[in-house]
């Protein structure tokens, strides 16, 4: 069953790049009908996968997930977008967002105590590891365990332990989701077990899976395949941990040798859930596939990330402007040019942010520098400094400045007649 997904996914990926050869081909009117037709085959409909929509973008094939998007992480270009701003249950990828504020609020070889709150999640119906009542672990292995075993009852714990509570817990996932820019994500658990009030868009976990990433060690532990947790206090034994996301695994079917990390879940209320990093081609992808069927989220993963790197590069801009701190380096579809770009430009605090678009769609930024508001600063301060000269000659004289400069220009004159009468006498 599972070779005939990848025999469908491989189609999938095929049809991904023949609908881009075949937009960017110009045909006979004799044979306008056939290419139409075709192109109603392979590219989906723009107002499902909505980057189908932008002038010149490379036409993607539509999945079987509800939503989905590819983002580059460097510009936060869309790649893909499909559904990416509805809103759907997460399931446990919301322990991305666990993980990320562990790490932010703690150290590695922090001792986490299991209580009650925690032992809880043994038996809640959730992946665990049967910790124990006042077994200890340290931090970090707590981050394995929440990220390769997919463990509720660390994950419970290690919210109590950093908040003081599970809901205090909770209360900081969402004030930091909203930090990331997330615009319709609420938490009400750290483990993602199903509640109806818990859900979470393509786009703001794409931003959240960003963020985490970015942590060298989320990023290890979220390319760990196996995890040994030594024997604690209270296990007699050590607890080998597996990873079952297949995308690292190079045994499984599902793997993808550019993926650096990810993870996928399930519950019947969210059916598969996969969020993943790529590197390749001088780009880093973040993928997120929701509400898919079960074995089938990390073929489409897949063909949506092959998608990116095949259709898209980094551009790195000319440096025509002498005064650009930083940036300038855009994401285009292969063979762009910087003149198929527009720009806007924004100013605040001496520095000006330019936004470059293709197609209407942001693909960059850059930083430049306020060459204007600094010419005029300057012409103040020159002003400035003039004005306080003339007022500090004027306070210590009784004669204008030129008036005093005369008289003293009479007496040398006064003088040198003496000396001239003097010597010729």
């Amino acid at each position: 069953m599972k070779k005939h997904i990848r025999f469908t996914a491989a189609l999938l990926a095929l049809g991904l790049c023949v609908s881009t050869a075949v937009s960017q081909i110009p045909v006979s009117a004799t044979e306008e009908t056939a290419a139409d037709t075709s192109a109603q085959v392979q590219a989906a409909d723009p107002s499902i996968v909505t980057t189908n929509g932008i002038a010149g973008w490379p036409q993607a094939t539509d999945i079987s997930s509800t939503a989905a998007v590819v983002m580059e992480t460097s510009t936060n270009t869309v790649l893909y977008s499909k559904n990416a701003d509805q809103a759907l249950y997460p399931a446990s990828a919301v322990k991305i967002m666990t993980c990320l504020l562990v790490l932010e609020n703690s150290s590695l070889d922090d001792q986490v105590t299991m209580t009650a709150t925690g032992v809880s999640g043994v038996t809640d119906g959730g992946a665990n590891i049967s910790a124990q009542l006042d077994e200890v672990f340290t931090m970090e292995q707590c981050l394995y365990a929440i990220m390769v075993a997919s463990a509720n009852d660390i994950a419970l714990q290690v919210a109590e332990h950093i908040s003081g509570s599970v809901d205090a817990f909770v209360a900081a996932m969402n004030a930091r989701a909203q930090e990331l820019g997330c615009t319709n994500t609420v938490f009400t658990n750290p483990t993602g077990l199903p509640d109806e009030n818990q859900h979470i868009t393509a786009h703001d976990m794409a931003l959240i899976m960003e963020a985490a990433m970015a942590n060298d060690t989320f990023r290890t532990i979220a390319a760990t395949t196996s995890y040994t947790i030594p024997a604690t206090n209270v296990s007699g034994g050590d607890r080998v941990l597996t990873n079952n996301f297949t995308m690292i695994n190079n045994t499984s079917d599902g793997y993808y040798e550019a993926c650096i990390g990810g993870k996928e879940g399930y519950t019947q209320a969210s059916g598969s859930t996969l969020v993943c990093e790529a590197a390749k081609n001088n780009m880093k992808l973040v993928c997120v596939v929701l509400n898919g069927a079960s074995g089938a989220t990390d073929d489409e993963a897949i063909a949506l990330l092959n998608y990116g790197f095949d259709n898209f590069a980094p551009l790195t801009l000319p440096d025509d402007d002498f005064n650009r701190l930083s940036g300038g380096t855009v994401i285009v579809p292969n063979g762009a040019a910087a003149d198929s770009l527009t720009t806007e430009d924004t100013a605040a605090d001496g520095q000006i942010q330019r936004q470059y678009y293709f197609g209407g769609t942001p693909v960059g930024t850059a930083i430049l520098e306020d060459v204007q508001q600094e010419k005029d600063t300057a012409a103040e301060t020159g002003t400035k400094n003039m004005k306080a000269a003339q007022e500090f000659s004027s306070s210590r004289t009784y004669a204008p400045y030129y008036i005093i400069g005369a008289i003293g220009a009479a007496f040398l004159l006064f003088f040198l007649f003496l000396m001239i009468h003097v010597i010729k006498s």
